[in-house]
C-alpha cells in the first residue's frame, strides 16, 4: 500500500541526513515542493545533490539553534518533517548538552516559529524507541507507562514529544509522532552495521563488539520506514497520534556480526566481547532488549517487507557499495 502526503509545500529539518534525504527523494519525486532546512553538521549535500537544481527544491543551510533563520524558509509550507537532531545515543552519557541543545532546544526554536507563521497545519515527528527504556512488556505498545528513559538521548526524545503534544493543541496543528526502532540502509553514517563495517575495513582478522553481543533489537529498513511515515500521516485524524514503527522481529549484536562477515567474505573473524555494563549493555543508556508492537501502523494497511535480518543484510551491501564507489 502506497501513501503520499496531500500537502504540497513540506519543509524538512535534517532532509540532508540519512533518513531525511530518503524522505526528500520520496517526496521531490512526486513533484512536491520541498524545502530542506539543514546545518550539514551530520548531513551530507551529496545526499540530495540531485534535487539542488530541480525548481520544486530549495536547501537552506541553516541552525535551528538560531530561531531568526527559520522563519522565512517555513513560511508558506503547510506541513512540517521534523527529522534534524543528534543521532547518537551513547554521546548522551558523556556529554548531556549535546542532546538538549541538538534535540529539544531546536525542536522547541521551531514549534515557535510555526507558532510565528501561522500556516502549518500538520508536523510529522521521527521520536524513537528509547523513550520506553528498559521496558517490562515485549513488544511494546504505544499506551505502555510510565516510559522512564535510561539514555539523555531517550530523555530528549520524550521532552521533544511533550512539546509537540503540547504545542499542537494548544496552536491548533495536527501532530504525527513516530517511535521508531533501529532504522538502517543506504546512506546511514552511524550504528552497529557501520561500525561493524569500518572496523573490519581496517582489521579483518579481529571485531570489537561492544557488550556481551547478546543486545536483541528490531532492526527496519529505511524504504519501509518512510511508506509507514507517509501513511501515518494520510490516515492520521486526531489531533496528536504516535505510532510505533519497526520490524516484528528482533536480531541479536552478534547476528549482525555473522552478516557483516558474511557479506564481506570474511571467514574465522575472532570476536572480542568488551562485556560492556550493567549486564552486558554497549554502554550507559544502552537498551539491552527492543522490539515494539506495531499492531496500529499496521492496521492502517502498512507492513515492512523485510525483517530484521533482511534489513540488515540489505543495509551492510549498501554500505560496501557505497565504499567502493568512494575508494
Amino acid at each position: 500500500m502506497s501513501k503520499t502526503v496531500n500537502f504540497q509545500k513540506i519543509f524538512i529539518t535534517g532532509g540532508a541526513g540519512f533518513m531525511g534525504s530518503h524522505v526528500v527523494d520520496r517526496l521531490c519525486q512526486e513533484g512536491k515542493e520541498v524545502v530542506v532546512f539543514d546545518n550539514l553538521s551530520s548531513g551530507k549535500l551529496e545526499n540530495i545533490r540531485q534535487w539542488l537544481r530541480k525548481s520544486n527544491f530549495n536547501f537552506v543551510r541553516e541552525d535551528l539553534l538560531k530561531p531568526a533563520s527559520i522563519l522565512e524558509p517555513l513560511s508558506e509550507c503547510e506541513i512540517v518533517f521534523h527529522l534534524a537532531a543528534n543521532p547518537e545515543v551513547r554521546v548522551g552519557a558523556a556529554d548531556p548538552k549535546v542532546h538538549y541543545e541538538q534535540n529539544i532546544a531546536t525542536t522547541f526554536n521551531l514549534l515557535e516559529a510555526i507558532r510565528k507563521v501561522g500556516c502549518v497545519k500538520s508536523f510529522v515527528f521521527t521520536s524513537s524507541s528509547t523513550v520506553y527504556g528498559d521496558a517490562e512488556k515485549i513488544p511494546t505498545p504505544e499506551d505502555y507507562a510510565p516510559l522512564k528513559p535510561v539514555s539523555i538521548y531517550g530523555a530528549s526524545k520524550l521532552a521533544s514529544e511533550a512539546l509537540i503534544t503540547a504545542y499542537a493543541y494548544t496552536y491548533g496543528f495536527k501532530a504525527i509522532i513516530y517511535r521508531l526502532a533501529n532504522i538502517i540502509g543506504p546512506r546511514s553514517q552511524h550504528g552497529v552495521i557501520y561500525d561493524f563495517v569500518n572496523k573490519l575495513s581496517v582489521n579483518s582478522k579481529k571485531l570489537e563488539i561492544l557488550g556481551d553481543g547478546a543486545q536483541r533489537k528490531s532492526y527496519l529498513y529505511v524504504d519501509d520506514c518512510i511508506e509507514a511515515l507517509l501513511i501515518g500521516v494520510s490516515h492520521s485524524h486526531n489531533r496528536v497520534e504516535i505510532y510505533n514503527v519497526g520490524s516484528e522481529d528482533q536480531v541479536n549484536v552478534k547476528e549482525i556480526a555473522d552478516i557483516v562477515c558474511q557479506e564481506m567474505g570474511l571467514r574465522n573473524v575472532e570476536y572480542v566481547y568488551t562485556g560492556g555494563v550493567n549486564g552486558g549493555r554497549g554502554w550507559k543508556g544502552d537498551v539491552k532488549v527492543m522490539l515494539l508492537n506495531i499492531e496500529k501502523i499496521k492496521s492502517l494497511g502498512w507492513k515492512p517487507k523485510l525483517n530484521s535480518c533482511q534489513a540488515v543484510e540489505r543495509t551492510v551491501k549498501a554500505l560496501l557499495r557505497e565504499r567502493k564507489s568512494i575508494s
